[in-house]
């Protein structure tokens, strides 16, 4: 079976700045040129299952539909509750390639999912970009049919599919960019500071946004923003304005608001609009994804099934997804799971599978009819000390370069990966991976060798030599108390990450440092890290296939990883979040962040990459997380019969996951026995 080799992997394009991409939304791999040289990318990989040319799609014969669809709709069309399938795709739809060849209608995807925390499971089933990522890892359009930008990339001229159309019917146009625009983003009560992905600049500004016709919108950033192609792979600034019009101030009174918010148990009109334009809270409010939600996400079985309106079809002009409905179940503990998995009532899943389990999983495959495909993981196994915690001696505690240093030496990764992973993991700080364009050998081997030694003497030159009876030590303010801390995460009892958490704490405990592992439901967690109400996490680290286009855990914007909570809380807010604190003058986080802001603005690839070497040349002298194991395998369970995914590709969250090479075009082989 075809899959992404190491070596092919590590020829991936360098990330670059944008140019004018061509309309089919399955032409053959390219990274936009970076529009300062006006000089072509590096070679884009093509893995051998991937299409060598642009799909393009079959003509129809005289007097029959351009575009077949699925029989269930079919259905509908013929009992008039449906419009026929040419009036429902784009006469340019985006023709999305695919991995194995032309599908087959029909059939249910199972799934699991741990409930409204896990809502990331189901979102990227069914996410799409206004652009999207390629097999190679390249950018082509998507929602989108084209786009081109001036030569410093700061004025981006984007064109949408005329015919378009959200799936309940209503037409997706330029008219839905701007409603975000003027009722999102400038209304400072919805949004006290744009994201990163619809500004520049620091403090941060939105861009200027105006559109000639229904299918031009010209986006005018006040800097330049060459990595904007890549960030529309996670990012629709669209809105149904028409549908989310009656939870807006703007057009509906706004104490009527108040009073649906309060009966609903909210705060403020703004809660609930927020909470009406999520689709996991909202299953009235249209979508552009391949498949609609049934009913609520907080239900033990959620449901979706194929949108009528789906925009992508194959080069045969079959309308996407393949697949008829993908349903979540919701399960309590890992060890459920997994014997759902063993079990065979998994059909395709990454998220929650972990590598430590492979061995059970493999002696299952025959007996179950699945098959265990084999990815690369970003993640990594971390320790992340809130430099910015409310606890003043342990803010100067984990404040100090040696601490860090001393919980890196305590540890013996190797021992870790034997006993945890069963030896499947690599020693290493979290960084980019070897695979990566941006890998960086320097932080990847940074005080990652094993000498508690070396640890108890940086901790004694910290100021933290003197011990209590039991070894622990004690802080050096004379009050004879133990130096101890938490750290939290949601890895529960049983789970692999809770065993190598609870290893972890050990050996700190072998150096002198008192530190307790505790479990949280997401939900919990989160509000933790949002108020900066955390001491320290376990929650590791990704984004690392390509972390120049998502470098939020390296900048510390990432406060789910809360190494810098209030710092990034502050920085993500332009200062206005209450739990946020500007960092002190000549922090080295001050660096870590006028390089990232200077690379965001920098139109040439070498210097961009340079900049980011910054970055991670900082993180190779502070330590500001500690890694200790990365590079994992990522088992992704996948059902005998289905086809369209191939092992060997990355597993990150830029790429969405296990949904790199678009989970709409993954089918079965025989349907009618997965209904």
């Amino acid at each position: 079976m075809a899959k992404l080799t190491r070596r092919e992997f590590v020829r991936i394009s360098a990330l670059t700045g944008a140019a004018t991409v061509v309309s089919a939304c399955g032409a053959a791999p390219a990274s936009p040129a970076a529009p300062s040289s006006g000089e072509p990318a590096a070679p884009a990989v093509q893995p051998t299952a991937a299409p060598s040319a642009a799909p393009t799609a079959a003509p129809a014969a005289e007097g029959q539909p351009r575009f077949r669809e699925a029989p269930m709709l079919a259905e509908l069309v013929a009992q008039g509750q449906l419009p026929p399938v040419d009036e429902r795709i784009p006469q340019s739809p985006c023709i999305c390639p695919v991995m194995e060849g032309i599908g087959n209608y029909g059939g249910t995807m199972r799934r699991g999912f741990t409930g409204m925390s896990d809502r990331n499971g189901p979102s990227k089933t069914i996410a799409e970009g206004m652009t999207s990522y390629n097999s190679d890892l390249s950018v082509r359009a998507n929602i989108l049919e084209s786009w081109e930008t001036n030569e410093d990339a700061s004025v981006w001229t984007i064109t949408l599919r005329p015919g378009l159309k959200w799936s309940d019917g209503s037409p997706f146009t330029a008219a839905d960019i701007l409603w975000y625009q003027d009722h999102q983003v400038k209304n400072s009560d919805l949004t006290k500071s744009p994201s990163d992905n619809w500004s520049t600049g620091s403090p941060k500004v939105a861009p200027e946004v105006e559109a000639p016709d229904d299918f031009t919108v010209i986006v005018r950033f006040a800097h330049p923003k060459p990595l904007w192609a890549f960030v529309m792979t996670r990012f629709v600034p669209a809105t149904p304005g028409a549908f989310m019009e009656r939870y807006h101030p703007d057009f509906v009174d706004k104490a009527d608001l108040e009073k649906a918010a309060k009966d609903a148990g909210m705060e403020t009109w703004m809660d609930w609009f927020n909470d009406r334009n999520a689709w996991y809270n909202n299953i009235e409010r249209p979508n552009l994804g391949p498949w609609i939600p049934k009913n609520e996400l907080s239900n033990e079985l959620f449901m979706m099934e194929r949108n009528p309106y789906f925009w992508q079809t194959d080069a045969e002009g079959q309308q996407l997804p393949y697949i008829d409905r993908i349903t979540h179940r919701m399960y309590e503990s890992p060890d459920v799971f997994n014997m759902w998995i063993v079990n065979g009532e998994i059909d395709f899943q990454n998220r929650g599978v972990g590598i430590s389990n492979y061995t059970l999983y493999k002696e299952s495959e025959e007996k179950s009819g699945y098959k265990v495909f084999l990815g690369i993981s970003a993640s990594h196994t971390c320790l992340q000390l809130n430099h910015t915690t409310k606890n003043p001696r342990l803010r100067e505690f984990f404040g100090k370069r040696e601490v860090r240093l001393a919980m890196s030496y305590a540890v013996n990764r190797e021992e870790l990966n034997e006993i945890v992973y069963d030896g499947m993991a690599t020693p290493r700080q979290y960084s980019p991976l070897e695979q990566s364009p941006q890998y960086y050998e320097k932080l990847s081997n940074a005080h990652t060798a094993y000498d508690p030694e070396k640890a108890n003497q940086l901790l004694d030159e910290a100021g933290y030599a003197a011990k209590g009876p039991d070894g622990i030590r004690l802080w050096d303010d004379g009050s004879g108390e133990q130096i101890s801390f938490m750290f939290e995460g949601t890895s529960p009892s049983g789970d692999p990450g809770e065993d190598a958490a609870q290893m972890v704490a050990k050996y700190l405990s072998e150096i002198g440092i008192k530190a307790a592992y505790k479990y949280f439901e997401r939900s919990l967690y989160t509000e933790h890290y949002e108020a900066n109400e955390i001491e320290g996490a376990w929650w590791g680290g990704d984004r690392t296939v390509l972390p120049i286009v998502a470098p939020w855990i390296f900048t510390g914007t990432c406060v789910d990883r809360p190494w810098a909570c209030a710092w990034g809380l502050w920085k993500n807010s332009n200062g206005t979040n209450p739990n946020g604190e500007e960092p002190p003058e000549g922090h080295w986080i001050w660096d870590i962040w006028k390089n990232w802001e200077e690379m965001l603005l920098e139109p040439d690839e070498a210097k961009r990459n340079d900049l980011f070497r910054g970055i991670l040349e900082v993180w190779a002298e502070e330590l500001p997380q500690i890694g200790y194991l990365g590079q994992f395998p990522a088992p992704i369970i996948v059902k005998n019969g289905l086809k369209g995914y191939l092992e060997g590709y990355p597993i990150d969250d830029t790429t969405e996951d296990e949904h790199l090479l678009h989970t709409q075009t993954y089918y079965w082989d025989e349907p009618d026995k997965h209904a």
